[in-house]
């Protein structure tokens, strides 16, 4: 496959990265996405207990991410990197073996934490190792995990047939063969800690103006993007009246991220301007809610027909949806590390996310009292339009901080590159 391909023109440490994100997502999804209906269906706790373990690991990892970019700074990315899959390992293995409230909230902030530290360690050192190519390692890093999001269920749903204890064993094995890989085969790099404090790093990043707005303009991304696990999935849902139809959504959107991803960011690469693509991509994502407009009747279908036609806006939405992260994140990824020195990458990505994820949270909040208050009113078409103007709001704040001269100028093409766009097969 081209991903595969691809991968290899990058040093060892990025092609471990990317198949450490593979595996990542793989178990992530394996054990996560069934845990709710474990601890309400076979450990019999209330719908409030639910929550507040997995409140408990969201907001363990939102708001410590900061704390991983300052240790991936500060420390090494390595030793990060190898730390957060170290801690996950054992906090899904206490998913596995524990069946008190106690053992499960301690679950889920070691799971949550070990996010915190190795999702801004491992950017980070993308960051770092693929020097002017990163656009193309975090679209090939967007491949491998698009692709551990979608192995991930469909193992998990396999291993669900014995138990929910052997999923989160399976889990917790991946992430400590992860692990060991990593301490391997990862080359450590020398660290240059940033002179002063943590606390004067943080005070650095937060005050830069310009990467707070631009990652306050990103909420969209991550809010319209969550949506692939709610939204569209509830659409496909309706459209049908068929639970199956949720698969099909995972299913184009993946196809699509591994046959494109890395031709789209390599030919947008080539023609410059990242902040105009990050712009054109917001734009995208917020057509994608068009489509499903067409399906908001709240009746079910008549008949295998009508089921088909009605899914069709729902697939060509999830078919923009990922068409435009495909062409906003890697230039994303790229564009943050550029807002300050070398020596705080790790915590502009931790702050980046920190941010971006609690404000996409307020959004997700929103689109689920849309989606209620459609419901209760007969306005089917409301969370689709809320998502719709989610996106052209968070387009139109990139295009205004491009306008302004915000945002930090991104290299452009390489020589080999140019030629490549001028005509070379």
């Amino acid at each position: 496959m081209r991903p595969w391909h691809e991968m290899r023109r990058f040093p060892v440490a990025v092609q471990l990265l990317l198949v450490n994100q593979l595996g990542v997502n793989t178990g992530f999804y394996l054990l996560v996405p069934y845990l709710a209906t474990h601890l309400g269906e076979n450990l019999g706790m209330s719908a409030v207990v639910v929550g507040v373990v997995l409140g408990v690991r969201n907001l363990s990892q939102q708001g410590l991410f900061v704390i991983g970019g300052s240790a991936s700074d500060r420390l090494g990315a390595r030793g990060v990197i190898i730390a957060g899959c170290g801690l996950r390992t054992i906090g899904f293995a206490l998913f596995a073996l524990g069946d008190n409230l106690a053992v499960l909230v301690a679950a889920s902030v070691l799971s949550g934490f070990a996010g915190a530290l190795f999702n801004p360690a491992v950017r980070a050192y993308v960051a770092q190792e693929a020097g002017e190519r990163k656009a193309e390692a975090f679209a090939l890093f967007n491949v491998f995990a698009t692709a551990g999001a979608l192995i991930g269920p469909l193992l998990g749903s396999a291993l669900l047939l014995v138990d929910f204890r052997t999923s989160a064993l399976t889990a917790a094995g991946i992430f400590a063969a992860l692990t060991v890989a990593q301490a391997l085969v990862l080359p450590a790099r020398k660290t240059e800690p940033s002179v002063g404090t943590v606390l004067g790093d943080w005070r650095e990043v937060l005050g830069n103006r310009a990467f707070l707005a631009f990652a306050l303009a990103m909420v969209g991304m991550f809010t319209l993007e969550n949506q692939l696990y709610l939204l569209l999935p509830d659409g496909a849902r309706r459209a049908t009246a068929w639970d199956g139809a949720t698969g099909l959504v995972f299913l184009v959107g993946t196809l699509t991220n591994l046959a494109l991803q890395v031709r789209i960011t390599r030919a947008l690469r080539e023609h410059g301007d990242r902040a105009r693509w990050i712009s054109t991509g917001l734009g995208l994502m917020a057509l994608a809610f068009l489509p499903p407009l067409v399906t908001t009747s709240f009746d079910a279908p008549r008949g295998t027909a009508d089921a088909a036609l009605r899914l069709l806006p729902v697939l060509a939405g999830a078919l923009l949806l990922h068409l435009g992260v495909m062409v906003a994140q890697p230039f994303v990824m790229e564009l943050i590390p550029a807002f300050g020195r070398p020596e705080l990458t790790g915590t502009h990505f931790g702050i980046f996310y920190m941010v971006s994820g609690v404000a996409a949270a307020v959004g997700n909040t929103a689109v689920g009292w849309a989606m209620d208050t459609g419901e209760r009113n007969g306005a089917g078409w409301l969370p689709w339009g809320c998502c719709a103007l989610f996106g052209l709001l968070s387009a139109a704040a990139v295009a205004r901080l491009r306008r302004r001269g915000s945002l930090p100028a991104t290299p452009g093409p390489t020589p080999v590159a140019a030629a490549r766009g001028k005509g070379a097969t």
